[in-house]
């Protein structure tokens, strides 16, 4: 998590900074329906290399955004899911769900 002197004095810059780039958007909108593990979400994410996941995971770990749990078992699994924070991000997403939408519909009702 940030210091308060690391914040943008922007909010819309201090929600840019978690949500950060579309991978980690793409992992949270996956997020929002449940606990995934590693290779669940890859599979979901079309395009996303191991090495990017592994990176968006641990920064919106590190961020207090998700909680990474591993169970003791064998072979080890590893679940990813939101965190409370994580949680209060549902609105955004889902705003921004409808805007695609909307913009969908949109664009398919004007002729090409």
């Amino acid at each position: 998590m940030l210091t308060k002197a690391e914040l943008p004095a922007c909010p819309v810059a201090t929600t840019v900074g978690f949500i950060g780039n579309k991978w980690k958007l793409l992992v949270l909108r996956n997020l929002l329906v449940g606990p995934y593990r590693f290779g669940e979400l890859r599979k979901t994410i079309p395009g996303i290399s191991q090495k990017v996941l592994t990176d968006n995971l641990r920064s919106l770990e590190k961020d207090g955004i998700i909680v990474r749990t591993v169970f003791a078992e064998v072979p080890p699994r590893v679940e990813y899911k939101l965190s409370e924070l994580g949680e209060t991000m549902r609105p955004i997403i889902s705003a921004m769900e409808k805007w695609g939408l909307d913009y969908q519909k949109l664009i398919n009702k004007s002729p090409d």
